[in-house]
């Protein structure tokens, strides 16, 4: 679940890490959890929740309290569940006959970082290995375990827990992102997770504490409470704009190269600032040349309860038919019975094509290989 009160947090240390003077601007503006924020807490509830249930624990079921909860949810916390039995699974076929398994538990690694503290998802101690595994809801970025710094902090926190106890010489970084598909591993020596703690972690830690370092700008700016006000920023967003004096078709490929990876974060920039404007416009604030205005909306019923009623004792029916989707059939029908009567009608569309970077997990779309195929069909 998310870190609270840490200054220099572990979900938000690729941000701090890379931009240290970030840490100390980002205290003095209060939060302010978002809908989508809210919605995490409330799923990581639930995998609380299932996971203690599967594995015979003490819990209450949050469902009634959960703002959020709907299917998808309880589909990801299922998934997370069976995830973490999977893996305990795994780790007694090794040959360890009675893992430690900690569910949300706090882990600290002021060791190496001021103040520093955050919470793991679920920690298994497995012998001579520690299992961090961190559940994430969000479906807007894909998440790496390569050399995350978040879960290497966690790994960090779990390493000074239990490192006396177990003599642990590795540790295995899991992240689950259910809504994107993503499952994501990565194992490292606790001579290379100590060899980053004492080389990168310390002293960046130390400028981002003391409010010092050099400001930079990049992926992890999104999630930054200054990110709209920031210079640097600006900065970097507006030296990108000057290859707007030539038009596409003039700039070189080697330009365009360079102006890709970029313009997530120059579209980024400009929206966030955008939405301060509006937000400093709505308290008040007069910008020059520009005014708030009223947005188009739709019609829409205030009672539908009501109209259905008043439209069938007029002698109509208010509803309509409609097939149900797929996730629906499937609760209906159940898994199996689903796969053996629809398993033949059903299809996966081919996705629109789109230009991502090469990390991306995908496999490549080859757009002559799949006109040959529509060819043969």
């Amino acid at each position: 679940m998310p870190d609270k009160h840490a200054l220099l947090s572990s979900s938000s240390a690729h941000r701090w890490l890379n931009c240290q003077p970030s840490a100390r601007l980002c205290e003095a503006i209060e939060d302010t959890p978002s809908d989508y924020a809210i919605e995490g807490t409330d799923a990581h509830s639930l995998c609380e929740y299932k996971l203690k249930k599967a594995l015979d624990m003490e819990c209450t079921d949050p469902t009634e309290n959960l703002t959020y909860y709907n299917e998808e949810m309880d589909e990801s916390a299922e998934g997370y569940k069976d995830l973490i039995l999977e893996v305990l699974e795994e780790i007694k076929k090794d040959g360890c006959k009675d893992p430690i398994v900690l569910i949300e538990q706090k882990l600290d690694f002021s060791k190496w970082v001021p103040e520093g503290f955050g919470t793991g998802d679920c920690v298994i101690v497995a012998d001579k290995k520690l299992y961090v595994v961190d559940f994430k809801f969000g479906k807007g970025v894909m998440v790496s375990a390569h050399e995350n710094p978040q879960m290497m902090l966690y790994g960090l926190g779990a390493f000074e827990l239990f490192d006396a106890l177990y003599d642990i010489d590795k540790v295995h970084l899991i992240i689950y992102q259910p809504r994107l598909s993503n499952l994501s591993e990565y194992e490292m020596s606790k001579e290379d997770l100590l060899k980053w703690a004492d080389e990168v972690l310390v002293p960046k830690a130390k400028l981002a504490y003391e409010g010092r370092g050099e400001f930079a700008c990049g992926e992890w700016c999104q999630f930054c409470k200054v990110r709209s006000t920031c210079r640097k920023r600006a900065e970097a967003s507006l030296a990108l704009a000057a290859f707007d004096f030539k038009k596409p078709p003039l700039l070189e490929n080697s330009e365009i190269e360079e102006i890709l990876p970029k313009l997530d974060q120059m579209t980024s920039w400009a929206e966030d600032i955008k939405a301060y404007a509006l937000g400093m416009a709505l308290s008040g604030h007069k910008w020059k040349g520009w005014k708030v205005v009223e947005g188009r909306s739709i019609r829409k019923y205030k009672d539908e309860k009501l109209v259905a009623s008043t439209v069938a004792s007029e002698g109509y029916d208010p509803f309509e038919k409609k097939l149900l989707g797929i996730t629906e059939m499937q609760k209906l029908l159940g898994k199996t019975k689903f796969e053996e009567i629809l398993g033949g009608l059903v299809i996966k569309p081919q996705g629109k094509p789109a230009l991502v970077k090469e990390s991306d997990k995908r496999p490549e779309f080859m757009p002559a290989t799949a006109d040959f195929v529509d060819e043969e069909k």
